[in-house]
Order: structure tokens, then C-alpha cells, then sequence
């Protein structure tokens, strides 16, 4: 296996009034290519933070971060959005679904912003939504769905743009156990076929009894 991705000592500090928050202190690890994954620590542990090192949402204060070789710790502004959009899927606790706009718009958001014709979304989007059990209800805004198929939209949204990698923020805590491992399952049928590398940011046993590897952070550290 390839690692996908390697981060090199990587430090974050930040202000909290007058005080100096170590989120991170020194970690280093790297993900290989297909990986399922699972960032798990209690709250303040780093996790987060660490998944938005990867993911290109924040920077380093010290240290690096590659995706397939691209030093991504490196990237501002523009760069650093145009490699999301290119390489990256996110699936986020809260949905962050857009109300106004129905399931399947959604779910082609991101190929809409990287200018694909309409036909070719749907064409893309919709085997996806019928895949998570969600064609019939394709034309319902998210106000219409429950959180777990808000939550199967977000998934699909992820993937339907063929990411690298996608990460998964806690996408468990507002979902009931059942609906939480149906989505879980899905996720890693869906890691196995299309060999999307997934990482979790968690603390959620159901999460973290799916993945195949679990890198165990406390107080800024990988522990374990």
C-alpha cells in the first residue's frame, strides 16, 4: 500500500486570551491509500484539529502535511480551496446541508461548483442516492428528511465528485445507534468498492469497532 498521507511533527498553538493552547504537539503518522480509519480521543484531545490539518481547513504552527505527495500545509486561500474541491470530500456532525435546495441538489454541490453540465450531475448523483436507499425522496429539501438521510446526503455529496480521500467529523453524534450503523456500513461498503480512503475524527465506539486502524490522541499527542 502508498501512504496517501503523511504528516511530519505537527505542532498548533493558539491564542485563548492571553494563554497559549497546545492543540497539537509533535504528531506524526501517516494513512495509507484505501484506509478506514478513525481519529479517537475525548474531547480537547486534538482530533479535530488534526482533521483539519488534512483536510486543508487550517495550518500548522510548525511541522507539514502531504496529500499524495502535495505539501498541503503550505497552501492559503485559493490554492488551499481549489485542492479541496479537487481531492478532498468532508461529511460534517451538522449536515451542513443547504435548506433551500433539494436532496439531489445537494448531493451535487460540489460537482456544480467545479462547473460539470447538469445532466452529467444527475447522471452521476442519482445511482448514488438510490445506493443509500434516498431516489424516491431526491426532490425533498433537507427540512423534509430525517437526520439520518440528511446525514446519507452528505455522504453522497462527499463522494458523488470521486475524492481521495473523504473526512468524517464525528458524523455519528446526532444519529441514533441504529441509524448510525447503517450509515457506518454504508460507508465502508462504499471504502471497500470504490476504495475511497476514509478517516473519522470520533469518539463513538460504533466508529471507532468499524475501523480497521484507530490512532489514539491525548493532550496533542498520538498515544497509541
Amino acid at each position: 500500500m502508498t501512504a496517501l498521507i503523511e504528516v511530519r511533527n505537527v505542532h498548533r498553538t493558539y491564542q485563548q486570551g492571553d494563554i497559549d493552547v497546545h492543540a497539537l504537539r509533535g504528531v506524526t503518522l501517516q494513512v495509507e491509500a484505501g484506509e478506514f480509519s478513525a481519529l479517537a480521543g475525548p474531547s480537547g484531545s486534538g482530533k479535530t484539529t488534526l482533521l483539519n490539518m488534512i483536510g486543508c481547513l487550517d495550518r500548522p504552527t510548525q511541522g507539514d502535511v502531504s496529500i499524495a505527495g502535495d505539501v498541503i500545509s503550505a497552501m492559503t486561500g485559493s490554492d488551499a480551496a481549489n485542492y479541496r474541491l479537487a481531492n478532498i470530500g468532508f461529511v460534517f456532525q451538522a449536515y451542513n446541508l443547504i435548506p433551500v435546495l433539494t436532496a439531489r441538489e445537494n448531493a451535487e454541490f460540489i460537482l456544480q461548483l467545479r462547473g460539470v453540465p447538469p445532466a452529467e450531475r444527475k447522471a452521476i448523483v442519482m445511482p448514488l442516492l438510490e445506493r443509500v436507499g434516498l431516489g424516491a425522496m431526491a426532490e425533498r429539501r433537507p427540512h423534509e428528511l430525517s437526520g439520518g438521510q440528511q446525514q446519507r446526503v452528505a455522504v453522497v455529496r462527499a463522494l458523488a465528485a470521486k475524492p481521495r480521500l473523504v473526512l468524517a467529523d464525528e458524523p455519528t453524534a446526532n444519529l441514533d445507534a441504529e441509524t448510525s450503523e447503517a450509515l457506518l456500513d454504508l460507508m465502508l461498503e462504499l471504502n471497500q468498492e470504490l476504495g475511497v480512503t476514509f478517516v473519522f475524527s470520533t469518539h463513538d465506539q460504533q466508529v471507532i469497532s468499524r475501523c480497521r486502524r484507530v490512532i489514539s490522541l491525548r493532550s496533542g499527542q498520538v498515544v497509541a
